[in-house]
């Protein structure tokens, strides 16, 4: 959104969405812990990032679906300087691209103390409402607190 004298505000997080009324439902749907595709009616992929017409035969035809959260680790990069906030304070980081089990590939951050190997295991956690990654623990879909990250200051994401 631009002022009026047409400068764009600087942001104070460069980690959180603009949610518009497209994505309201994919990023509702992350605060509350579930990571959504979207899947064409038409040609029966799912996709990812979130949009109106299907990437591959460009039908209009797609819905919402709530993703099963486990993925693998297709590649990654260790960042170890960042200036945007909060970004430089979770230094080093690690950025990762995911290959979701539905098929789409998926940029994300990787967390927790684990080396990063290629097609290792992951699951999915939130972090103040945004999906990130972590390996996967065995503990499936009856572990408790299997979506939901510590914060820095102790709380839960």
């Amino acid at each position: 959104m631009r002022s009026s004298d047409g400068v764009v505000p600087v942001t104070s997080r460069y980690d959180l969405p603009e949610i518009d009324a497209f994505t309201r439902t994919y990023w509702e749907a992350a605060a509350g812990g579930r990571l959504l595709i979207r899947r064409c009616g038409a040609c029966g992929r799912a996709h990812h990032y979130p949009r109106e017409f299907c990437p591959r035969c460009w039908s209009e035809d797609v819905r919402w679906e709530e993703a099963s959260g486990r993925a693998s680790l297709y590649t990654w990069s260790v960042v170890h300087r960042n200036d945007l906030p909060p970004f430089g304070g979770r230094t080093p980081y690690v950025a990762a691209v995911v290959d979701l089990a539905e098929g789409p590939r998926m940029a994300t951050e990787l967390v927790g103390e684990s080396e990063p190997r290629a097609g290792a295991e992951l699951e999915v956690a939130f972090r103040d409402g945004v999906p990130v990654f972590r390996f996967a623990r065995g503990g499936g879909e009856g572990d408790p607190d299997r979506r939901r990250l510590p914060l820095a200051g102790g709380g839960a994401a």
